[in-house]
């Protein structure tokens, strides 16, 4: 049925949205607002460059350059007990044999350090970061340059994300779309198919025997 799986990182195989979130709203703190948390549910999914338009948009009175210093101190911070897996991650990619690749909004300094802590780097023969295309998700371009890279021919991969903003970039790649929501519900827009957790979403989908 599929010749390759493109997997999104952050919110879809680690459990990092929930620690960035937290993140976020003591960084807005440290610099003197309290941030309605619905604000930040919408930077999910997006790149760095988008999130940070968005948040000078919203706070023009904010010294943008201290908040970012801030938020990148409280991540790092969340991050030093380590960073969670979502539920099922090492079954699920070590049970299908086929093809892996990451497509992620990470830049590729902050994926090197995901990967770095974590311990599924082994079962992806490439990885496509924010830096390494002209257009971000929404965008199909990650998911693209993905499936290029497993000389696959997109139409013929599988994409698990979370996100709205992830599940449209790999929906106009031409993918087949299985949706495992974190934080934000999932409109069902892009998915071919939406799921409580990446098992049951593998099982439903034929990747995995039901």
């Amino acid at each position: 049925m599929f010749d390759a799986v493109i997997f999104d990182l952050d919110g879809t195989l680690l459990d990092t949205e929930s620690l960035t979130q937290a993140a976020g709203i003591k960084a807005f703190a440290d610099c003197g607002i309290t941030v309605d948390p619905s604000f930040l549910h919408g930077l999910i999914g997006r790149d760095d460059v988008t999130g940070a338009g968005l948040v000078r948009a919203r706070f023009p009175q904010l010294d943008f350059d201290a908040f970012a210093e801030a938020w990148k101190r409280q991540v790092l911070a969340h991050y030093a007990g380590g960073i969670p897996l979502k539920p099922g991650t090492h079954e699920l990619l070590g049970a299908v044999a086929l093809p892996k690749a990451l497509a992620t909004s990470s830049t590729r300094a902050q994926l090197d350090y995901k990967l770095g802590v974590t311990d599924i780097s082994g079962y992806f023969s490439h990885f496509v970061s924010f830096d390494d295309v002209t257009h971000a998700k929404p965008a199909p371009d990650p998911f693209l340059l993905a499936a290029s890279l497993l000389g696959v021919d997109p139409k013929r991969c599988l994409a698990f994300e979370d996100s709205e903003t992830g599940a449209e970039a790999a929906h106009r790649a031409g993918m087949t779309v299985v949706q495992v929501p974190d934080i934000n519900p999932a409109s069902g827009r892009f998915a071919h198919l939406v799921a409580p957790d990446l098992l049951s979403g593998a099982r439903a989908i034929g990747l995995l025997p039901s």
